[in-house]
């Protein structure tokens, strides 16, 4: 059984098995038993092209309260400071209420409560958008919708924020890639602030090549524009989508899948002569290639294809290197001592060799992630 719809040649359709078992059963895995999620997950695999209609009243009582329930506890609160237990002193009513709100279409969601958490080894912070409870429910009930739906749809390159498609399985993928094809260059690629600057309505013409429900996309139109709160004011989002919030993965994958995994399997894979490859962990991505041209021309295309969905590489934090069982013969050749590394999930790939002398990829904590843990323990010391 081949995992999701990917189009990814021959390279694509025969890694499943490399991710465990566990990774053929992920579709039920993200229903959750309901019936109904099921036949959309059903009628998404079967009908590529299909277009839901019907969708929004899949947001009942039931549905939701179950969304209430599966929520963590504890966690930091929107706005309003309503937690998760003072929603459940009146769950019965609360619930009654948002399903009235829902149905009428005068469900409108709170501004999001921005902070900020600091920075991996960096003195600049990300902000995050914090929801209130009862939007955490809503925005919980919509994912396992269009978890149901695009699961099917998303190819086996893309990981993170999917059922049962974790870092550990990315990178096995990327070792099989590296060691077991002919790869000999890889682009180290990141997305300048790709969360703050994901375009609306590019988002929102991505949701209708497979929802026309007007209802379900007028409610994920309103949690884009909701707005956050900071010091009291309000401010308007006409672009982003809040790291914070529980539907944010859903859409960064969806809106990635549009703009760089299928343009990568489609276009750029057909129109290299070498073997070529992507693997995406939310809006974290390296590209594997055999010839060094195909590299160059590919992070050519790169910039302007993301420059059409208003996102932009950072230039100064990607870079083209050789990687691969030659690499290391190419650095001495070129009179370095060892050959070019790249992070890629908190870790830093390098070439290596096993104890029979054969070639390796091999992985140690980056400098970058070990710094940040250095700095958290020391602050917690100072605490």
């Amino acid at each position: 059984m081949k995992l999701g719809n990917a189009s990814g040649g021959k390279a694509a359709t025969k890694l499943s098995p490399l991710l465990g078992t566990h990774l053929l059963h992920a579709e039920v895995g993200i229903i959750n038993g309901n019936t109904k999620l099921l036949r959309i997950a059903e009628l998404a695999k079967s009908e590529p092209r299909m277009k839901f209609t019907s969708l929004a009243h899949l947001l009942n009582k039931q549905s939701l309260v179950q969304c209430h329930h599966e929520l963590p506890n504890k966690k930091a609160t929107g706005i309003n400071g309503t937690t998760k237990e003072q929603y459940s002193e009146s769950l019965e009513e609360n619930i009654v209420d948002l399903v009235s709100r829902l149905k009428s279409k005068s469900y409108h969601p709170v501004p999001v409560r921005r902070m900020y958490i600091p920075k991996l080894n960096s003195n600049k912070k990300r902000p995050l958008g914090i929801p209130e409870h009862e939007d955490k429910i809503v925005q919980r009930g919509i994912t396992k919708i269009l978890n149901a739906i695009y699961e099917n749809d998303f190819l086996d390159c893309s990981f993170g924020f999917r059922p049962n498609r974790n870092c550990h399985d990315a990178l096995k993928i990327l070792n099989h890639y590296i060691e077991k094809r002919s790869v000999n260059y890889v682009v180290d690629v990141d997305i300048k602030g790709f969360f703050d600057n994901v375009d609306h309505i590019w988002m929102m013409e991505f949701l209708k090549l497979r929802i026309a429900d007007p209802n379900l996309l007028r409610i994920i139109g309103r949690f884009l524009k909701g707005g956050y709160m900071e010091e009291g004011k309000k401010f308007k989002t006409d672009k982003g989508t809040p790291q914070g919030g529980v539907i944010s993965p859903i859409l960064a994958n969806l809106y990635l899948h549009y703009v760089l995994d299928l343009w990568f399997e489609k276009r750029v894979r057909k129109q290299c002569k070498g073997q070529a490859y992507i693997l995406r962990y939310a809006d974290d991505f390296v590209c594997c290639f055999q010839y060094k041209s195909e590299a160059e021309e590919f992070f050519q295309s790169l910039k302007v294809r993301l420059q059409k969905f208003n996102l932009e590489v950072a230039e100064d934090k990607t870079k083209i290197i050789p990687f691969g069982r030659f690499a290391e013969k190419d650095a001495k050749q070129n009179g370095n001592s060892k050959p070019a590394t790249f992070d890629f999930l908190g870790f830093t790939h390098y070439c290596g060799k096993s104890k029979q002398g054969y070639f390796r990829v091999k992985r140690k904590t980056s400098r970058k992630k070990l710094q940040g843990k250095t700095k958290r323990n020391q602050r917690m010391v100072k605490e």
